[in-house]
């Protein structure tokens, strides 16, 4: 069996699982999205990953004494259809920018099994149409309670609520305005300055 090592050398017109994807020593971050490979951006922006420090502190502060972990990329998210799913079944795999997982049983040695609580997305040049499409349909019908994307470049958060199965925008933060602040559905005393995030 070929040794995989780079990312040229798998076929982006096959569909892989999860046990593939564990014999792979690439350089590269790739997710797979119902069995499709999908290369994750190079490098992030600076302005990206002082985003991604922000928020992801302010979640660690704010969950620190309750039952709920946060976890920033690379961090395997494995959304599985059922509990007992062998690992050449699963073929979703992704690394959000960040994620809060609120129950423990799905977390374990390689990540988590099965969908977080919360899972934020910073937009970049790449990633900016698969974030607002793949993603926001996978996370919808994997039953994501909370899905926010941020856009660094309008300086603006959008927050999706999960409600009978469907995500309902609640709004688009930010965007010229940012004297307020920017609230969680599902932990609503988790409140982050837009001034702060985008300065």
């Amino acid at each position: 069996m070929e040794k995989i090592t780079d990312i040229s050398q798998l076929d982006f017109s096959k569909q892989y699982t999860y046990a593939d994807y564990l014999t792979w020593q690439l350089k590269e971050r790739v997710e797979l999205i119902k069995g499709w490979l999908y290369k994750m951006s190079p490098a992030p922006s600076r302005k990206h990953q002082r985003i991604l420090s922000i928020v992801f502190n302010q979640m660690f502060n704010f969950l620190e004494q309750k039952n709920c972990q946060v976890y920033t990329a690379p961090f395997d998210v494995r959304l599985v259809k059922n509990k007992g799913q062998k690992d050449k079944e699963i073929d979703t795999i992704v690394q959000p920018d960040i994620c809060v997982v609120c129950d423990e049983a799905k977390l374990d040695a390689r990540g988590c099994s099965g969908s977080p609580d919360l899972v934020v997305e910073i937009l970049s040049p790449s990633t900016g149409k698969k974030d607002y499409n793949e993603k926001y349909f996978l996370y919808e019908k994997n039953g994501v309670r909370e899905y926010w994307i941020i856009n660094p470049d309008a300086e603006s958060v959008e927050i999706f609520h999960l409600q009978k199965g469907e995500y309902n925008s609640i709004g688009v933060f930010g965007e010229y305005d940012l004297e307020g602040d920017v609230s969680s559905q599902i932990f609503p005393d988790l409140t982050l300055k837009l001034s702060e995030l985008f300065k």
